[in-house]
């Protein structure tokens, strides 16, 4: 698009080079711990009520569910009267020999354990797929996925053959390395919508660089960019497993979708990385918004609501 628009490509450049001078703020102090297996840590984002377990994606870091004290999701689900727990999956390195069934056998059911009280239980994005799985497995209160893919089969035929080339290409070195380095997965997230990566450095490039739009916008591009690699284990079951042989729907992975707990599936309508048809079965509400926007953009209000609805109950 840029190539037969020169004022969109002027404007992104310009925009790329606002981001690469946009100051950064320090990060915040890490949430008290509560529980820990392996390097995987349980950390109390506050709140009182029954608890409330958010379990992120393998795929980057934890904090978008906790981005800032204006769009947390944690903090939101804190006050919607639930003491709030985040899991942050820790090093790549103290887990290189799981999978992702590895991931929810040996640290996300153990945790969900050491809880107590049975939790509801909301995962996003492959963190929603994890939590289906761990439904299954261990007493929960109730369910809730955000943007989270159950039915692999329903992707784009060429979402699909996209990841499988880059897999092709990949798998020799994550194989020789232990892990699929986080800057091929966003190559490939990259590849999914790259006239969306142009025009939003265009529109980056327009914000007062004193705002919170931009400070947020600096922010989001360096969880995207950051992160542990993804453990060569997973990563191969994910990409030849879920994704080529769709598993989770045919019933031949961990547990089901038809679990016997409420549950709620929230759906983004304009979803790339997790699009709407490949939502697990049961109770839906879509949010007009995109894969990320539904966390941190203004649609966030919609999903609050929604959250507040079904955990209120």
């Amino acid at each position: 698009m840029s190539e037969r628009d020169p004022d969109l490509a002027r404007a992104a450049l310009a925009g790329l080079r606002a981001y690469e001078q946009a100051p950064r703020r320090g990060r915040p102090e890490s949430k008290p711990e509560i529980a820990r297996i392996g390097g995987a840590v349980l950390r109390d984002h506050g709140g009182s009520g029954p608890p409330a377990l958010l379990v992120p994606s393998l795929i980057n870091p934890p904090r978008i569910l906790d981005l800032d004290e204006q769009v947390s999701l944690a903090a939101a689900i804190a006050r919607i009267g639930r003491h709030t727990l985040l899991l942050d999956w820790g090093k790549a390195d103290e887990r290189r020999e799981l999978s992702v069934a590895g991931h929810i056998e040996e640290l996300l059911l153990p945790l969900l354990r050491s809880i107590g009280d049975p939790a509801a239980v909301i995962g996003y994005c492959l963190g929603g797929t994890m939590a289906i799985a761990a439904a299954s497995a261990v007493p929960i209160e109730r369910l809730v996925t955000i943007a989270a893919p159950w039915n692999f089969s329903a992707y784009p035929m060429p979402s699909k053959r996209a990841l499988e080339d880059m897999w092709a290409h990949a798998e020799p070195t994550a194989k020789q390395l232990g892990a699929l380095p986080m800057e091929v997965l966003q190559a490939a997230f990259w590849s999914l919508d790259p006239e969306r990566t142009v025009r939003k450095f265009a529109e980056f490039g327009r914000l007062n660089p004193a705002s919170d739009d931009a400070r947020r916008f600096v922010e989001l591009e360096e969880w995207a960019n950051e992160g542990e690699p993804l453990p060569y284990p997973a990563a191969k079951e994910l990409i030849d497993e879920l994704f080529g042989k769709d598993l989770p729907r045919s019933g031949e992975w961990i547990g089901s979708d038809r679990v016997a707990i409420p549950a709620l599936h929230l759906t983004a309508e304009h979803d790339r990385i997790a699009p709407a048809a490949t939502a697990p079965s049961g109770d839906k509400v879509a949010i007009p918004s995109g894969h990320v926007g539904m966390i941190v953009g203004s649609a966030r209000a919609q999903l609050h609501k929604a959250l507040a609805s079904f955990l209120s109950d």
